[in-house]
Formats: C-alpha cells, sequence, structure tokens
C-alpha cells in the first residue's frame, strides 16, 4: 500500500511514528510505503544556520533520537553552544537550540549553501536517520523559501513577526490578525509532493495544526488541486477533542481566521478534498453539513506508541471502507 501523509511537527510525527507501528505489527501492509509531505513554513533561519522544525521533529522522531517529553528536540541534549551565543549577546535568545540539534541546522547550512536542495538535503538526513529503511519518504512541500509570519498587535500597531517568536516567545498569547506564508506567490511543490498525493492508495492528514501546518502545505501551488482530484480517499483525523487542541495553539490560530475551536470546522477546512473524519467520540455527533463525510468516533489521545498505532489503524480502517465504497 502507498500512503501519503500531510504533516506537520510533534502531532503529525507522534502520528507517523504510531502509523509505521501499525503497519508492521499488521503483516498484510507490512510492505507498505510512507511519503511525508512536511511542512516548511516553520523554516526559520537562526545564528546563520537554516531550521527546519517540523521536518527535524519528524526525523528525529521516526529515528528514536527525540526528547519524548518534549516532543521535539534531541534526546540527553546539552546546551552548551547555546549558552556561549548567550554570553556573546546574540540573540535571539528564546528559540533554544541544543548542542546535538547544532549539528544538523550546520550540516544543512553547508549543504544548501553548496547548492544542494532543501529536498535533496532532506534525504541526506533521512539516511542519517534510518527513514528509507523504515519504508518512509520525507519530502519538503517546497524547495522555495516560504516562512510564515504573523501579524499582532501587542499595543503599539500591527507588525508582523516570525510565526516562530509567536509561537515560542509569546506563547501564542498576543492575539494574531492574520498569517502570512512569505514566498509561497514563488513556491512551487517539491519534486515529488504532487506525485505522491496522486499515486497514493491512502491519503493521511495526522492530527497537525490545521491553520499553520497542514493549512500552509495546502497552500503550496498544485497540492490542493492534487487532493481535490485524487483517486485515492483521504481520511483526516482531528486535532481538537471537545474544542481543544490536546496540545499547542491550533485554537489560538483557527480564532485568528475567524473560526470556531471546534472539530467541525476543521473539517470544514478541508470539506473540497477530505472523505473520511477521524474524530473522538464526544464530537461525532458535532460534524453536521458535510453530507459527503464520512465520519467515525472513537478515542484520539496518542498517550503511547500502542494506542497511536491503533489510531492510525482506525484511520487506515475508514479509508479502506471508503475505498471499497
Amino acid at each position: 500500500m502507498r500512503i501519503t501523509a500531510l504533516a506537520g511537527g510533534v502531532g503529525g510525527a507522534r502520528f507517523l511514528r504510531g502509523l509505521r507501528a501499525h503497519l508492521d505489527r499488521t503483516p498484510e501492509l507490512a510492505d507498505s510505503t510512507v511519503t511525508v509531505i512536511g511542512n516548511t513554513g516553520d523554516d526559520i533561519t537562526l545564528f546563520g544556520l537554516r531550521v527546519c522544525p517540523d521536518l527535524d521533529t519528524i526525523l528525529y522522531t521516526l529515528g528514536g533520537g527525540v526528547h519524548e517529553g518534549q516532543g521535539w528536540g534531541r534526546a540527553d541534549e546539552t546546551f552548551r553552544v547555546q549558552g556561549e551565543l548567550a554570553a556573546y549577546g546574540a540573540v535571539p535568545q528564546w528559540f533554544h537550540l541544543g548542542d546535538q540539534d547544532f549539528g544538523t541546522h550546520v550540516v544543512r547550512s553547508q549543504w544548501l549553501g553548496q547548492g544542494l536542495s532543501l529536498s535533496e538535503v532532506t534525504a541526506r538526513l533521512a539516511e542519517r536517520w534510518g527513514l528509507p529503511q523504515q519504508g518512509v519518504t520525507l519530502l519538503p512541500m517546497t524547495d522555495s523559501p516560504v516562512e510564515t509570519h504573523v501579524v499582532v498587535d501587542e499595543g503599539e500597531g500591527p507588525r508582523a513577526v516570525h510565526f516562530q517568536e509567536w509561537w515560542v516567545r509569546m506563547q501564542a498569547k498576543v492575539p494574531a490578525s492574520r498569517f502570512v506564508a512569505v514566498g509561497m506567490d514563488q513556491a512551487t511543490a517539491a519534486p515529488g509532493v504532487l506525485d505522491a498525493i496522486r499515486q497514493a492508495d491512502v491519503v493521511l492528514l495526522p492530527p497537525s495544526n490545521p491553520v499553520v501546518s497542514i493549512g500552509i502545505i495546502l497552500g503550496v501551488p498544485g497540492v490542493r488541486d492534487a487532493l481535490r482530484g485524487a483517486t485515492a480517499p483521504v481520511v483526516g483525523v482531528s486535532p481538537l477533542i471537545s474544542g481543544a487542541p490536546v496540545r499547542g495553539h491550533a485554537d489560538a490560530c483557527l480564532q485568528a481566521i475567524g473560526l470556531e475551536s471546534t472539530t467541525a470546522a476543521v473539517a470544514g477546512l478541508y470539506a473540497d478534498f477530505l472523505d473520511g473524519w477521524l474524530v473522538a467520540p464526544e464530537d461525532e455527533g458535532t460534524v453536521t453539513g458535510l453530507p459527503r463525510l464520512a465520519v467515525r468516533g472513537r478515542p484520539l489521545l496518542m498517550t503511547d506508541v500502542d494506542a497511536t498505532a491503533d489510531i492510525a489503524g482506525a484511520a487506515l480502517d475508514l479509508a479502506l471502507e471508503l475505498k471499497q465504497r
């Protein structure tokens, strides 16, 4: 089975790890391949280095090197380089990079500087983390530089800040009036992205942020059209339970674009291509007005790998059910 998934950071990465676990424990699916289209709108240049937070979280999670408590960054990390930068007065200090993590950003920046595309660099990094051996291909949504900026007003008039500053330093507590994907007007889908959607047997939307993760991927020219025309069923997993995100600030992002923080509102963002929608049991009866959408309720807390594998299995079961209609 050829599975394609659109994913952001922590939620997407954990879902993908559960998906791979489900495939591995299901003999008839063990040979399945997974192509991940990763969000690069979170990318930022820090201390002269190109940082791709969502891609790195997927690499570290699937590769067994992630800090499990945080869901991002490296396990057993130290911060001596960041401390030395602080001693020199280098900014920003609100975004902490660990010593092992620096290695990823140094080599990425070096390879990009040598003329490799982000796709080529990501493939090299994926080799280091063993993704190909798992049957997983990680593709950035685009090789073009795209950065999500947030328009905020802290009392001195509106200004735009990088998404990471709003998310990390401000903790999304300063209301956002809008999001701007800077560079998207010049972007094209990275090699393999559109084919991965068109040739998939199943397309999955993990419980990633619908506005600044999956929503940014959908803004890449051609991606949304490919999903609309996909012959494979598209099944999503709600990132909300009873109107609240399990982690992160999806509610603040939905508010910024004028939507209520509900499972139904998120489904509406995908209504033109979504076929199946996995929601928490308490939300099953709340998704209305989308008659072609198959909604199934089940527990969605990704408490551990086994629980997440069960969620991924339920999403695949729904997709296979839709394929047989």
